[in-house]
């Protein structure tokens, strides 16, 4: 075989090895479904998530853990959009979130509080050939300081 062949057949795997790489760091951990739970539950604390959902590490920002994280949270899940909202809607009050407001939408969003965290959910549909709804959790102290941008 020529050498020249040979030398691109290596490079395109190369190329290939890489990007399967890239696609599949950061996402949720990988082992037995009771494995995953445990995992998420050990990062985003009291707060339910919906059977088979993972996180998408390359989009989530999650400082701290447990019941006192902050940042963002994304995850797929395998459920549609709609069963998804039904699940936050009737899964976060059971474990002592109130609601503060839920819109159902093409984009539906929730706000929940507990104690002196507020977390919004927000769930989107997903695409034909990846997961059936994308669900974003934003987690915050409840009395953050906001402070408004001056005028200048």
């Amino acid at each position: 075989m020529n050498p020249f062949l040979i030398s691109r057949y290596v490079a395109a795997a190369a190329v290939v090895a890489v990007l399967g790489a890239c696609a599949s760091s950061g996402d949720s951990p990988t082992g037995t479904p009771n494995e995953v739970q445990e995992t998420q539950t050990q990062l985003l604390g009291d707060m339910p998530l919906p059977a088979a959902s993972k996180i998408i590490g390359s989009d989530s920002l999650i400082i701290g853990r447990g019941d006192s994280w902050v940042g963002r949270v994304v995850l797929s899940g395998v459920q549609s959009p709609t069963d998804i909202y039904a699940f936050f809607q009737s899964e976060y009050p059971r474990a002592g979130w109130t609601t503060i407001s839920a819109v159902k939408s093409k984009t539906s969003i929730l706000v929940f509080t507990k104690g002196d965290r507020t977390s919004t959910v927000e769930v989107n549909e997903g695409s034909l050939t990846g997961p059936k709804t994308f669900i974003t959790i934003t987690s915050s102290p409840k009395n953050a300081n906001v402070v408004a941008p001056s005028k200048k």
